[in-house]
C-alpha cells in the first residue's frame, strides 16, 4: 500500500487546515510557561510539513523533528524539508520517540491517518513518562465506524487491548461520531495513568495534571478526531490559569463535547461578502447562501483556507 502522502495532498484539506491554524493560535499562549523559542516541536511532517513550516513562522519554534517511518524514501524528505532547523528521524513512532530528549518543553503531535491502536497508546504513554511541565500532547486519528456494527466493540478492544476499553462502550455507541467520542476518552484516560503513574510518591506542588484543551472532529473525505491538551504542575495552576486558553477561543473543548469543523464549499464571492459582514452577524437575506453554510463559515473564517491557483 503507499504511503498516505502519495495519496492525499495535506496542505489543500480544508477542515486540517483550519484545526492546523486554531492548535497553532492556542499554542501561542503558552508563553507564560516560557519563550515559545525554547520548545521543541515534534510531529509527521510527512514531504509537505504544512504543520512544521506554520508552527516555525507563525510561533519562532527553530527545534523541530519530524519522524518518518517511510525509510525507503528518506531523500524525498530530505529534499522537501523547508526549513534546515527541522531535524529527520526515520522510522516508526515507537522506535523513536524513546530516543529523543523530552528535557525541554515540547508540543508533540502525533498526528496518524489510522485508527486508533496501542501502537498510538504507546506513543502516547511514553511522552507522559517523560514530558515536563508546561508540554503539549495532541493526538489525531481516524473515527469512522466500523462498517459491521456488531463487531465494532470487539474490534475496537482488539486494537487498543480490552482493559482500554471503557466498560458501558456498546456498538450503538460507536456509530457516527461515537467512535470519536470513544477515542477520546480511551487517549485522555492513558495520559491520566501514565501521570498517576509518575505522580506517585511526588511532593503535591510537583504532581503533574492534565487540562484537555482540544477536541476536534472533522471529516476530509473520513472522520477524524484530534484530541490533546497540556501537561503541568500542579505548583504551575497560576500560570495555566494566566495562559487563558479558554478566552476569546471558542475550539478550545474541555470536556465531551467536540468542537465540529466543518468547511463549507463557498465561492470567492460569497467569501468576500461574507467577510465583509462579520464578525457581527450575517443578517439574512441579500444573499442566496444556505444559512447552514453561513453558520459553518461564520464559527471558522479566521482560519478559513483560501486556496487558488498560481503559476512559478
Amino acid at each position: 500500500m503507499p504511503p498516505s502522502y502519495e495519496k492525499i495532498n495535506y496542505r489543500i484539506r480544508p477542515a486540517k487546515n483550519v484545526q492546523r491554524k486554531m492548535l497553532v493560535e492556542c499554542v501561542r499562549r503558552l508563553t507564560e510557561f516560557g519563550g515559545l523559542e525554547t520548545y521543541q516541536y515534534v510531529g509527521f511532517g510527512s514531504t509537505y510539513f504544512s504543520d512544521f513550516s506554520l508552527f516555525h513562522k507563525a510561533l519562532g519554534i527553530n527545534r523541530m523533528i519530524s519522524i518518518e517511518k517511510d525509510i525507503k524514501n528518506q531523500g524525498r524528505f530530505r529534499f522537501n524539508r523547508p526549513f534546515s532547523c527541522i531535524k529527520l528521524a526515520f522510522g516508526e513512532s515507537n522506535a523513536v520517540l524513546p530516543t529523543l530528549s523530552w528535557r525541554s518543553k515540547a508540543v508533540l503531535w502525533l498526528d496518524y491517518d489510522s485508527k486508533l491502536n496501542s501502537s498510538v497508546l504507546t506513543d502516547i504513554g511514553h511522552f507522559c513518562t517523560y514530558a515536563v511541565s508546561g508540554s503539549i500532547v495532541i493526538v489525531t486519528v481516524e473515527a469512522k465506524p466500523d462498517e459491521e456494527p456488531e463487531e465494532r466493540v470487539k474490534r475496537l478492544r482488539k486494537a487498543v487491548g480490552k482493559l482500554k476499553v471503557p466498560t458501558d462502550i456498546t456498538f450503538t455507541g460507536l456509530a457516527d461520531w461515537g467512535t470519536a467520542a470513544a477515542c477520546r476518552r480511551i487517549i485522555n484516560n492513558e495520559i491520566m495513568e501514565r501521570l498517576s503513574y509518575r505522580n506517585g510518591g511526588v511532593e503535591e506542588s510537583k504532581q503533574l495534571l492534565y487540562k484537555q484543551l482540544f477536541n476536534f472532529r472533522y471529516s476530509d473525505g473520513t472522520k477524524m478526531v484530534t484530541v490533546g491538551g497540556i501537561i503541568y504542575e500542579k505548583g504551575k495552576e497560576g500560570i495555566f490559569q494566566r495562559c487563558a486558553f479558554g478566552k476569546n477561543l471558542p475550539f478550545v473543548c474541555g470536556g465531551e463535547e467536540a468542537f465540529l469543523i466543518e468547511a463549507p464549499n463557498l465561492t470567492f464571492k460569497e467569501l468576500h461578502y461574507l467577510d465583509s459582514k462579520l464578525p457581527t452577524r450575517v443578517p439574512p437575506g441579500g444573499h442566496s447562501i444556505p444559512e447552514e453554510d453561513v453558520g459553518r463559515y461564520a464559527r471558522i473564517y479566521r482560519y478559513f483556507p483560501r486556496f487558488a491557483e498560481a503559476e512559478f
